[in-house]
């Protein structure tokens, strides 16, 4: 499997997700995940998408502009993202990035 489309197709779901449906995004997070956002550790499924359904703007479009991915050396991926987020209601976008270390889902 080509590791750039599996990136590729991570973010647009991510992303997609993201701007319609931020509880949706649970399923990607273990109980072990952590997400740090503006110096915030916020760790397991459950807490990562409390922080994103509770940050202080509701509707969203994310613009992707680069995905990068390299193995991760344990079977996954890290993918680095940057874009622009538009937020409803503002003039102008703002620039993110974003870096997600995926592993392989363990049953």
């Amino acid at each position: 499997m080509d590791p750039d489309a599996v990136a590729k197709a991570f973010v647009e779901h991510y992303y997609s997700t993201f701007d319609t449906n931020r509880p949706g995004l649970g399923n990607l997070y273990q109980d072990s995940s952590m997400l740090t956002f503006e110096g915030l550790k916020v760790q397991g499924a459950q807490n990562i998408v409390a922080k994103l359904t509770t940050l202080p703007f509701q509707q969203c479009k994310h613009s992707v502009t680069t995905v990068d991915c390299q193995p991760s050396g344990t079977g996954g991926m890290v993918v680095f993202v940057s874009g622009n987020l538009q937020i409803s209601g503002e003039q102008h976008a703002l620039k993110f990035s974003q870096v997600a270390n995926n592993f392989p889902y363990q049953l």
